[in-house]
């Protein structure tokens, strides 16, 4: 048990400890692991506090710390609220189709959906549905497409000037004709998802694919030329000589792109939901601005933080996708 949970960085200078080694190099770990960050962010919050105290706006004081931490309380208060709401409302719908069945037992009975104002907690999830859906779609295409172009240095330079052009395009361009494109393809009287959905998740693959494909593609035409001389020995299909070569070999640059493009979705995601007034945490940061009420400014702040962490979290879930698939451990330092 202890040599499996050495294994895992930040609490080996405890086991250490607990063993009786090397006390005084284990805790200067520790400090450096947990402290130091610790520091960091304490500092940050005395500079956001001080700042935030000179700052007067229309809608009043900047909001610090303090004012955003009740603000996020606020929220979770609503949201527990409505989602109250929204049980009640599906109970009292029980009981009336009960009532209809006992007297008429022929009635199909029907439940309607609850229509109530989403809350931030639904934002969130509906933000992080989406960029995981455009991110996912975006890898299926950007894979691929870098292994092939990787492969042949004459395809490469044929695709590179597109890859150019199209690379720094941004998600406000985009969007307008994703939009005109949905809606005169995506025709249906009962969508399997909405058409706010489609246009956003597009959006987004659209703007983050660019940095997969150039370091898978990188990736691929880096691999040492003694492995192609092996695939070559071993006479080796190019399916096999991509399975067995290729992708091992380039995991920690596909990897390296990967993490880039999701940094960039989740980027696009909140730009786009603030310009088509899709479901999300774009459109939450834009209504309390249009709202203006004394409490906007510390929801927005409040909205601004979150994205920074899951920003933060999406990038250390690929971070430890990676160290388990990829050989290259080091991954864990950057």
């Amino acid at each position: 048990m202890s040599t499996a949970l050495s294994n895992i960085a930040w609490i080996s200078p405890f086991i250490n400890i607990a063993k009786g080694e090397d006390v005084s190099g284990n805790i200067q770990t520790i400090i450096k692991a947990t402290g130091l960050p610790l520091a960091g962010l304490l500092v940050f919050l005395l500079i956001w506090q001080a700042a935030a105290s000179n700052i007067n706006t229309s809608l009043g004081q900047f909001p610090g710390p303090g004012e955003v931490m009740t603000q996020t309380k606020g929220l979770w208060t609503e949201h527990v609220a409505e989602r109250e709401k929204a049980t009640a409302f599906y109970e009292r719908q029980e009981k009336r189709n009960a009532a209809r069945v006992e007297k008429d037992p022929t009635y199909v009975p029907k439940i309607r959906p609850y229509t109530g104002k989403p809350t931030y907690i639904d934002q969130i999830g509906t933000s992080l549905v989406t960029v995981l859906s455009g991110f996912f779609l975006a890898s299926l295409i950007a894979i691929p497409f870098g292994i092939v172009i990787g492969l042949s240095a004459n395809l490469y330079s044929a695709f590179n000037p597109v890859i150019q052009i199209f690379k720094p395009v941004s998600p406000l361009a985009w969007l307008p004709i994703v939009t005109m494109v949905v809606s005169a393809l995506y025709v249906s009287d009962d969508p399997m998802v909405p058409k706010s959905f489609v246009t956003s998740m597009i959006t987004v693959m659209l703007c983050c694919l660019w940095p997969t494909v150039i370091n898978t593609a990188v990736g691929v035409a880096s691999i040492p030329k003694d492995l192609v001389n092996v695939s070559q020995v071993l006479r080796l299909s190019y399916m096999e000589h991509v399975r067995k070569i290729v992708l091992p070999s380039s995991i920690p640059m596909v990897f390296t792109g990967l993490r880039l493009s999701l940094g960039i979705a989740w980027m696009v995601l909140i730009a786009a939901e603030m310009l088509a007034q899709n479901p999300g945490l774009g459109k939450f940061v834009w209504d309390e601005f249009q709202n203006g009420s004394s409490d906007s400014l510390g929801r927005i702040m409040v909205a601004v933080i979150t994205i920074g962490l899951i920003g933060f979290l999406l990038d250390r879930m690929m971070l430890t996708v990676q160290r388990k698939v990829s050989w290259d451990k080091s991954a864990a330092t950057r």
